[in-house]
């Protein structure tokens, strides 16, 4: 008898709040989440091994049927493409998060709209003071926002949501940084459609 077991996603933290959105939204059975810590987002060149060794301790366990890494390059430089080639697994399409939420036909018109936007996501804003004014060093060094921030002309916010208090924060974070807001609604993008595909194959056999 064979014995069926689910397809493991291995997230970036910052996206786990959607990716189980997702999951409850649309009764995907197949799907069991880990993550790797949000707070990566600063620290890139961590990922690579780490995703190995998350990798290869789900191999060992033998629980999973297959395993889908939901990480954009995220400024690794293609070391999380090596690695994820080593270790034959795959990933979601695209550099970065905000590339599969916008799609990438939308955030190429984005950036040729305005190379100096800095992008924000629904996660970005609930945590923003902690990740990129506590994160950055700018609330003991305020000198240091013009430095990162001097090439930046806007705030783009890529919302999954329709909240009114993340867009207030959102504007409340362009208006701290002294950049001009933008309200972009994406939705969930190409992470709800690379779910999805994979999705229907394993629930398929689940159910």
């Amino acid at each position: 008898m064979t014995v069926l077991k689910p397809v493991l996603l291995i997230s970036c933290g910052a996206l786990a709040k959607e990716v189980v959105h997702l999951i409850d939204h649309n009764d995907w059975q197949a799907f069991v989440l880990e993550c790797l810590p949000a707070n990566l987002h600063n620290k890139p060149k961590l990922i690579p091994d780490l995703m190995r060794s998350k990798i290869r301790a789900a191999k060992k366990s033998q629980k999973y049927d297959h395993i889908l890494v939901l990480y954009g390059d995220c400024g690794t430089g293609g070391m999380l493409d090596a690695v994820l080639e080593e270790e034959q697994v795959e990933r979601i399409p695209g550099a970065h998060c905000y590339e599969f939420f916008a799609t990438p036909p939308q955030f190429n018109d984005l950036v040729e709209q305005e190379i100096g936007s800095f992008y924000l996501t629904d996660y970005l804003i609930r945590f923003f003071d902690r990740l990129i004014i506590k994160g950055l060093g700018i609330d003991r060094h305020p000198e240091l926002k013009d430095m990162y921030f001097a090439n930046y002309k806007r705030v783009v916010y890529l919302a999954q949501t329709d909240d009114p208090a993340l867009q207030k924060k959102a504007k409340a974070a362009a208006d701290q940084l002294g950049l001009e807001y933008v309200l972009h609604k994406t939705r969930y993008g190409d992470l709800e459609r690379f779910m999805s595909a994979h999705a229907k194959a394993g629930d398929t056999w689940l159910n």
